[in-house]
């Protein structure tokens, strides 16, 4: 059974930066790879946002327009972990960030689409202050 562990949330100022991490037990290196990995976030009062995603085994990526150039997701398959480094962030990125898993195996192009991905970690939470 997949289960994904999230951490790295914290508090931080605007134009700070965090580091969160998942890391997927549960699964061969093989499967991990070959499906749709990455991470949503849910502020409260909004509906659960798609921010960004990989393939691993093509290391192809999506970023939602309201984060590219500020955040980037990248894997250590190594360790069956997914990264999303956040820079220069803002109070708007406040809210619950989910690390999500789709199906195995999964195409290698990853879409922000919650019905794709069937594996969810329990959350860890971002907070940018101004």
């Amino acid at each position: 059974q997949v289960q994904l562990v999230e951490s790295g949330g914290d508090s931080v100022q605007a134009g700070g930066s965090l580091r969160l991490s998942c890391a997927a037990s549960g699964v061969s290196g093989l499967t991990f790879s070959r499906r749709c990995m990455g991470w949503f976030r849910q502020a409260p009062g909004k509906e659960r946002e798609g921010v960004s995603f990989i393939y691993p085994a093509g290391s192809t990526t999506f970023y939602a327009d309201s984060v590219k150039g500020r955040f980037t997701v990248s894997q250590d398959n190594a360790k069956n972990t997914v990264y999303l480094q956040m820079n220069n962030l803002a109070p708007e990125d406040t809210a619950m960030y989910y690390c999500a898993a789709s199906r195995f195996p999964s195409g290698g192009t990853c879409r922000p689409a919650l019905d794709d991905y069937i594996h969810w970690g329990q959350g860890t939470q971002v907070t940018v202050s101004s």
